[in-house]
């Protein structure tokens, strides 16, 4: 096998193998097995790290199961507000659940895929990833992480020799599988087929998986309270990624239901897209006709996908006591928003006057339009960099009358990790970016060339970036991830 220790398996979810949660299916037989990108970091961290490229090959490329692991790849059953209509007619179309282990921390991860090849859902679609949806996801994933955004893991990228037909870009197109490490494999839409099947033991059956694995200190509550519980802490968790986008910029484009799972980490990524300046009407997808998930309204969208998971557990939980979680969002999000933003620019958080800097910071972004990324950048450490700042390509932006007073509030705060100032990446007059014509570059130089240096130049200066903040995006502990009721009474 290959495999070097702490590889270990923990196939939980085979006890919802079938219905109604799941189907046993079968992975594509691709022509060809090319090995892009293998992330040996997570291969590390889960016990991978000893398969040699032909074994990575047959387990990731060809699916077979890995050791004392599921035997046979599950797509999960789920539903989904889709643009906030429902659809009854979807669930995993192109990926599966592969297989589910633990990481050197003992946290469970569910190794899941995309592209894979049809399943009982595809409808009339090829159950294929393109290469370039592929290559797109890789860079996603690696720049949120690096930016603080508690993200799902690209961990293979396979291209399988095929010509795919796409409508959105050049056809034909290469194709690719492609696998994701997650916390979680299970989204809300899981919940809402099962509501919409009326199956209520299933639905009590799916949250107490949830809170034995990912929530485990729920478990000393009796079954309401656990159940609320539940419930809050994913309404926190969800708050959480709604201002870690905001603050790192990122559109994800396609904010259904079914995109969202319940451990709160960004996944799937479609057409998403990094906001060159803080403009809240800056949408991702060319389809979002009506801006319903443009930048300013994600967190909205967030809330709106709560509500409809909230309806899914009024068949367990009293409705009172459900929209007094939902009501905890808008404070779990302005709290959050100040967590994400000291951390981005590596401040002290103060105290009281923390919400006011936040909400003058944002302004300012959006009446100036610096560019996004250059002013997290330039004032990363606050007074620490102002001279770095006086000297930075944006400098004109800091001389601005409505810039003075983000600025006395921004000298005022604390820097923490200082040191992080003397690493190379701040040495550079401008940050690390993932705009899209820098996207489309990268793209361009392997669609026409197969020329790969440019992705991974990229993916070295990610790394660099990550190394400098040091946010650590992937330390997920669902023990202290929010702040619980005793009781239903109290949430």
């Amino acid at each position: 096998m290959g495999v070097h220790l702490p590889y270990r398996p923990s196939p939980l979810f085979q006890g919802f193998a079938g219905p109604p949660y799941s189907d046993r299916v079968e992975p594509a037989s691709f022509p060809d097995h090319i090995l892009r990108y293998r992330n040996q970091t997570w291969a590390d961290k889960v016990g991978l790290n000893g398969l040699s490229d032909d074994q990575w090959l047959d387990h990731f490329g060809r699916f077979a199961p890995l050791p004392d692991n599921l035997e046979k790849p599950l797509a999960l059953r789920y539903h989904g507000h889709q643009f906030q209509q429902y659809n009854s007619d979807i669930g995993d179309g192109r990926g599966f659940l592969f297989a589910q282990l633990r990481d050197d921390q003992n946290r469970l991860l569910d190794l899941g895929t995309k592209g894979s090849g049809q399943t009982p859902y595809s409808r009339f679609g090829d159950g294929r990833l393109t290469l370039k949806g592929g290559v797109r996801e890789i860079l996603a994933t690696q720049m949120l992480e690096a930016l603080g955004v508690y993200t799902s893991k690209s961990f293979s990228l396979i291209e399988t020799g095929e010509a795919l037909t796409r409508n959105d870009e050049p056809s034909p197109t290469r194709s690719a599988v492609l696998v994701r490490l997650s916390h979680s494999h299970i989204r809300f839409g899981a919940f809402q087929r099962l509501a919409f099947e009326k199956n209520v033991d299933a639905i009590a059956a799916l949250v107490e998986y949830c809170i034995e694995h990912f929530y485990p200190h729920l478990e000393s509550q009796n079954a309401e309270a656990r159940q609320l519980g539940f419930f809050q802490t994913v309404v926190s968790q969800t708050a959480k990624l709604a201002a870690q986008w905001m603050n790192a910029g990122f559109v994800h484009g396609v904010l259904n239901t079914d995109n969202m799972n319940v451990t709160g980490e960004s996944f799937d990524y479609g057409p998403w897209r990094f906001a060159p300046t803080a403009n809240a009407h800056f949408t991702a997808a060319y389809f979002d006709q009506t801006n319903l998930y443009a930048f300013g309204r994600q967190s909205g969208a967030l809330a709106w996908n709560l509500a409809r998971l909230g309806d899914c557990l009024t068949h367990l939980i009293e409705v009172d006591d459900l929209n007094e979680c939902l009501q905890s969002y808008s404070p779990a999000y302005e709290r959050a928003m100040c967590d994400a933003l000291f951390q981005r620019l590596g401040l002290q958080r103060a105290g009281t006057d923390d919400s006011r800097f936040v909400a003058d910071w944002f302004t300012w972004l959006a009446e100036s339009q610096v560019p996004f990324e250059q002013a997290f950048f330039d004032w990363f450490g606050g007074a620490a960099s102002s001279e770095r700042a006086a000297n930075s390509p944006a400098s004109a932006f800091y001389k601005r009358e409505d810039f003075q007073r983000v600025r006395e509030q921004l000298l005022g705060f604390t820097p923490i990790g200082q040191e992080r100032l003397t690493h190379e990446y701040f040495n550079a007059p401008s940050p690390c970016t993932m705009l899209i014509d820098e996207v489309e570059e990268i793209w361009d130089a392997i669609a026409q060339n197969d020329n790969w240096e440019i992705f991974e130049s990229k993916l070295q200066a990610i790394t660099g970036m990550g190394a400098a903040y040091g946010f650590a995006a992937s330390d997920f502990s669902p023990e202290t991830t929010s702040s619980l009721p005793e009781s239903p009474s109290e949430a």
